[in-house]
This record gives structure tokens, C-alpha cells and sequence, in this order.
């Protein structure tokens, strides 16, 4: 196992070999015999780290598992789902941060397609990033301007095709848009 500290030190030794490192987490809690004050300890630690994701669930018993056989389930649910609201709303806040902090940063960008009009694509750190352009972008590494954060996305202005091939944006195929499924 690890301690606190032991996380702590290697959240810190990444950051340090990483600059701009996205570092996730996933927490259960209200797990068996989860008090008071180690949730109090887990909220601290979040809130101390400022993690880019941390996925949330609420402990419930699985069959077949070893906690469903041997342990208590004696958090009551009520409290497991004030305990998951309290850290929802704790990311929320640190991501909110964490993505204002990129305002008016040009970031590449990996184009995945379109949605609502928008193309939508993901930084290296995995931040989801919409992005205004009639051109077809799918697929393509761009560089865009961030005009806009808040803590699950963010907007950008276009600025370039940075694609590592010599082929760039500008010519739109006949299949622009063209979905093609995996199976028939």
C-alpha cells in the first residue's frame, strides 16, 4: 500500500518531471467503515493536489465481491450522496480553475469531428476544446487561441493545421462529413 504523504510525493515528483501534466484520480466514496474525518482528509488532499479529473462513484455492494461478503456497508446513503456532491462541487471549482488559467494560450488541439456545429477536440492534458471553422478539421492537429473556459470545456479560435504530414487544411473532399460505419 501507500500513504498520503506517499501520493503526495508522487503527484509532486511528476509535476515536477512533466510540466503540464493532466493527472486523474478515481474515488469511492462512503466505502465500509469510510468516517467522518477520512472523508474530511480526502476532500483536504483534493483540494490541496487540484487533480485535472477525478471520477466519483458512491460505494454500493457488488455480489460476489469481497466487501459485499465481509464488510459492513454502514455509511448510509444519504451521506454517500452528500459526500459525492461535496467532491463534485470541489472539482468543479479546481477544473474551472485549472482551465482559466489557459485563457488566451494557443493549444494544439486533436480534431475528433464535428458537434453543433462545432469541431470538438481534445489538448494533450485530454481538455475538451470546441472550435469554430468551415474547414474540414477532422482528424487533424490544429493549433487554436482559448477565448473561452469553464470547467468541463473550453472554446478556441483556429489559428493553424500543425498535422504532422505534409498534406494541410484548406481543400474540402467529397466525403467531408462522411460517416462510415464499422460494421454493415
Amino acid at each position: 500500500g501507500y500513504t498520503v504523504a506517499d501520493y503526495r510525493a508522487l503527484v509532486a515528483r511528476i509535476r515536477q518531471i512533466i510540466p503540464n501534466v493532466a493527472i486523474n484520480t478515481d474515488i469511492i466514496v462512503g466505502f465500509c467503515g469510510e468516517s467522518a474525518e477520512q472523508f474530511d482528509d480526502t476532500y483536504e488532499l483534493l483540494a490541496e493536489l487540484k487533480l485535472d479529473k477525478t471520477h466519483l462513484a458512491r460505494y454500493s455492494p457488488r455480489p460476489g465481491t469481497v466487501s459485499e461478503r465481509r464488510m459492513l456497508d454502514d455509511v448510509a446513503d444519504e451521506e454517500k450522496v452528500r459526500r459525492h456532491r461535496l467532491l463534485e462541487e470541489l472539482q468543479e471549482r479546481v477544473c474551472a480553475e485549472i482551465n482559466a488559467s489557459l485563457l488566451g494560450e494557443t493549444k494544439e488541439i486533436l480534431v475528433e469531428g464535428l458537434h453543433k456545429g462545432k469541431w470538438r477536440g481534445r489538448t494533450r492534458q485530454n481538455k475538451l476544446v470546441f472550435v469554430e471553422s468551415s474547414l474540414n478539421l477532422r482528424g487533424r492537429l490544429i493549433e487554436a487561441q482559448i477565448t473561452w473556459t469553464g470547467p468541463w470545456s473550453m472554446q478556441g479560435r483556429f489559428v493553424r493545421d500543425v498535422s504532422p504530414e505534409g498534406e494541410r487544411v484548406g481543400a474540402q473532399p467529397e466525403t467531408f462529413g462522411l460517416e462510415i460505419p464499422l460494421s454493415a
